[in-house]
């Protein structure tokens, strides 16, 4: 990994452990796609006056060359989200499927559509 790695935590106290396991799921990013130039991870606890469970929620800002891909999953849905590490499995499993699609695009395996002309019809391939 020889990109700048910025993690941090909000309303918890910063734990090595998960700072460890993201410091893996970032590497493995960077052997996924080699073009990475940075990447933001924040991981926040919901506030104290929450009354159904701590649903962790994770955030990834990861920089690559003229886009930044984001995922944010400010909102989780599955109580799963109490476990930190399992929250933070699920936000780097979608960071993976954003990357490859943007892999994919910057590669050219993605097909675009024509843009329809004005009677409708699609205007023709080049």
């Amino acid at each position: 990994m020889d990109f700048p790695l910025d993690i941090s935590f909000r309303n918890m106290d910063p734990s090595p452990a998960v700072e460890t396991r993201i410091r893996e799921k970032v590497a493995k990013l960077g052997r996924l796609y080699n073009r990475i130039i940075g990447c933001t991870v924040v991981v926040e606890a919901p506030h104290r006056h929450h009354h159904k469970g701590k649903l962790y929620s994770v955030h990834i800002d990861i920089s690559v060359p003229g886009k930044d891909l984001v995922v944010d999953r400010a909102k989780p849905l599955d109580h799963a989200h109490e476990d930190v590490y399992l929250a933070v499995r699920d936000a780097f499993k979608a960071a993976a499927r954003r990357l490859e699609d943007h892999a994919r695009r910057m590669r050219g395996d993605v097909k675009t559509h024509n843009a329809p002309t004005p009677d409708g019809t699609a205007a023709p391939a080049e």
